[in-house]
């Protein structure tokens, strides 16, 4: 099947609000499908994910639960995450044509991981005020939000400050990630994204989590390839309802579906197992790091309970894929 009839299921069932019955049985036949599983059941699967990412946030939660649950064959252990009463709603059509342009440029190979990042986080700036108070009401809905609501967001964290961290530490482990790979300290600019003008507690959650993503890596046990970013991405979903998460899982799923199908069950096995540890490893997103500099990642993860992510793929798979083709 072409892209343009995908384009059109997609299009038809994104806004369908779906019962987790039909999340349940989507799953079952999409794992069941594997690696032969057809492009009209993976388009299905996108436009669940981008339902939820796109018009109902608040029903990420039930609905990546019982996805997980089906396709994992095991419940997530952890409290449910309740839905709000709402509507559907709409989502602007700019915002579903500026979707698929990013879905087909990935097909094409045309985007590098810092462009998937960028235009992705730029869907967010696309949607109406009615999704932003959905968002602000459906966050507050995960463990240890309504705690850092009101926090302002601490000034940027400097190399120097890292650099003087003692052998061994956090602090120290997270200086040499960035400068020995070439990273920023902040991914995207948080100024330039806007941030501090969305209401609490978005404006924290998200200028917070660029300034300490690759954090998270070190301590959830997330390496820096490919296929542990789109990982990351579910954990972070799973542990505050991060938006753009939301939106890279429905790009991602969007592009698997477009691809040859020997991706998509790798793509949704990372996705799903670390949604799973996402939910049931304690919430991070209060960490005050700036106190924790001289710890270790040991220390870190025993103060709060955190396990390191088991991956059930090789975290390098995409790019060994890559350099064989």
């Amino acid at each position: 099947m072409t892209a343009e009839p995908l384009k059109e299921i997609f299009w038809s069932q994104v806004s369908d609000r779906p019962d987790l019955t039909a999340v349940t049985r989507l799953a079952e036949d999409a794992k069941k499908g594997g690696f032969t599983a057809d492009a009209e059941l993976r388009i299905r699967v996108a436009a669940v994910l981008a339902h939820v990412g796109f018009l109902a946030p608040d029903r990420a939660a039930e609905v990546f639960d019982a996805f997980a649950a089906s396709w994992l064959e095991k419940p997530v252990g952890a409290a449910p995450i309740a839905a709000l009463d709402l509507s559907t709603g709409t989502v602007p059509d700019e915002f579903l044509d500026t979707y698929w342009s990013i879905v087909e440029d990935g097909v094409a190979g045309s985007l590098d991981a810092a462009s998937i990042t960028e235009r992705t986080a730029g869907l967010g700036g696309l949607q109406n005020e009615a999704f932003q108070d959905r968002l602000v009401r459906s966050s507050m809905q995960y463990p240890g939000v309504k705690e850092i609501a009101g926090r302002s967001t601490p000034p940027g964290v400097r190399l120097p400050t890292l650099a003087a961290c003692q052998l061994g530490s956090i602090g120290r482990q997270y200086h040499d990630l960035i400068v020995d790979n070439g990273f920023d300290l902040e991914v995207l600019d948080s100024h330039a994204l806007g941030l501090s003008k969305l209401p609490p507690p978005l404006d924290y959650l998200n200028a917070r989590n660029l300034q300490t993503h690759d954090l998270w890596h070190l301590v959830a046990g997330y390496e820096t390839t490919i296929l542990h970013e789109f990982a990351i991405a579910a954990f972070q979903l799973a542990q505050f309802g991060h938006s753009y998460s939301g939106n890279l899982m429905a790009v991602m799923t969007g592009v698997a579906a477009l691809s040859p199908a020997i991706g998509f069950p790798i793509l949704m096995d990372a996705v799903l197992t670390a949604w799973v540890h996402g939910r049931e490893t304690s919430p991070m997103i209060g960490i005050r790091w700036e106190d924790s500099w001289n710890l270790s990642v040991k220390e870190i993860r025993e103060s709060y309970a955190i396990l390191p992510y088991v991956s059930p793929h090789p975290a390098n798979l995409i790019e060994l894929g890559a350099a064989a083709a």
